[in-house]
């Protein structure tokens, strides 16, 4: 089965390096990068051409990239799976922990059969080598507040097929109501690896500031009530209460 791994970056220069290099290690033995570059000025795409021409030589992992202007992350994560042609899609703009990483989350994926949709797992925040989070994902419900962590998630290139892509409207929580979008759907089943596979970046769209905090608290709202979830508010309530326990 092929995997896609999406990376979307804007002047990235200091974490790409990071995120290509745990790409690299990955033992799973078919693998497409996708890298979409909104036009970096940094050396950003240096490095990117670097890591191709790697690969290339290598003949690990096929790599498909582009630098120009885009609309912002949601627009450049729509054009990366566009771009894309693996059976499984993954948005991986952090770092993967392990180096078999994707091979146990494609393992799980398979092992839950047809009715499973995609595979999720436990991920960290981190400043540097500073883990400023946990977050354990467990399974839930998301009238439980719960959801997984989307920089964790493997999913059948089918889901996007069915569901549609990315709401660009979104400013910080498209990734979040495109989750609900799916999940909301009892049929749609998920895997769970109870492993930390990701290192995320602490300071994305949804965590820069109390700012960008309660704008994501707002389309939170507003993506649950859109998708005609039960007591959006509640569950928006009861998922900020999660993340405070997460810290």
């Amino acid at each position: 089965m092929k995997v896609s791994l999406l990376v979307t970056v804007y002047n990235a220069k200091e974490n790409l390096p990071f995120t290509l290099e745990s790409i690299e290690k990955q033992d799973y033995h078919d693998v497409e990068v996708v890298i979409v570059d909104g036009g970096s000025t940094d050396g950003t795409v240096e490095l990117i051409k670097v890591f191709s021409a790697r690969m290339e030589v290598r003949q690990t992992h096929s790599v498909r990239w582009v630098s120009e202007p885009d609309g912002g992350l949601y627009d450049a994560m729509n054009k990366a799976l566009r771009m894309s042609t693996g059976e499984v899609v993954a948005v991986c703009n952090d770092k993967l922990c392990k180096s078999d990483a994707v091979s146990k989350m494609i393992a799980a994926l398979e092992q839950g059969g047809l009715e499973c949709v995609g595979a999720h797992a436990d991920l960290v925040y981190v400043e540097g080598e500073r883990v400023i989070r946990e977050w354990r994902m467990g399974q839930g419900r998301i009238s439980e507040g719960w959801m997984p962590g989307h920089p964790t998630l493997f999913l059948r290139r089918s889901v996007y097929e069915k569901y549609g892509m990315y709401d660009t409207s979104y400013r910080c929580a498209a990734d979040y109501e495109f989750m609900v979008r799916f999940l909301k759907e009892p049929e749609n089943k998920l895997a769970y690896v109870p492993e930390v596979l990701v290192a995320m970046f602490y300071g994305g769209t949804s965590n820069a500031g109390l700012k960008n905090y309660l704008i994501s608290f707002r389309e939170g709202y507003l993506a649950l009530r859109t998708n005609k979830v039960p007591h959006p508010l509640w569950i928006t309530l009861q998922r900020s209460l999660r993340v405070i326990r997460q810290f």
